[in-house]
């Protein structure tokens, strides 16, 4: 996972924590997991896909109705991408990343969460964050991201608004230590 770091200069990765899909030497692939999508909600974007009537909105499972609808990144905003546990697959859609992530971008995934019978644990982002060949690296090098293990809590957990810290936290940083500007030994 990638972490911000304070002086991130682009606003659309202040404060992101981001889960690395695919990192390869022609560039890499990731889901910001901590940023929500501005005023949409699950049940909102499953009636827009026609996947549930209006009226059954009201009636959707809390785990579901409660189900995060992220800002993935910034490229590819209205392609939607679904993080989620390995309990779920769909022949020749599903892209297992690690042990315990998953990777579906088809609406059949939503069509299973729709009516239960999606994986147990599972994030819905919009867009996705990329980076061209060698461009990420260089980021590192430039004081813009941290690293940390994969944390399947730091993923799913809903609680997005502490996602950031605990991140930090996770790999031993004081949030309130880290300053905006980069040293060079």
């Amino acid at each position: 996972m990638l972490v911000a770091m304070p002086g991130m200069a682009d606003e659309r990765f202040s404060r992101s924590v981001i889960y690395l899909c695919a990192h390869s030497a022609e560039g890499a692939m990731g889901i910001i997991v901590n940023k929500p999508a501005a005023d949409l909600n699950m049940p909102d974007l499953l009636v827009q896909l026609d996947i549930i009537a209006q009226d059954d909105a009201i009636r959707l499972p809390s785990r579901i109705g409660h189900m995060p609808v992220l800002m993935g990144g910034p490229v590819e905003a209205s392609r939607g991408f679904v993080l989620h546990s390995p309990d779920f697959h769909i022949d020749q859609s599903t892209l297992l990343i690690d042990d315990g992530i998953c990777l579906t971008a088809t609406i059949e995934i939503l069509r299973a969460i729709a009516v239960g019978k999606g994986p147990a644990s599972a994030v819905l982002a919009l867009g996705y964050a990329g980076w061209q060949a060698g461009q990420l690296e260089s980021e590192i090098q430039a004081n813009g991201w941290l690293h940390c293990p994969a944390d399947p809590d730091l993923i799913f957990n809903t609680s997005l608004e502490t996602k950031y810290d605990r991140a930090l936290r996770g790999i031993g940083i004081e949030p309130a230590m880290l300053s905006t500007t980069a040293g060079h030994a």
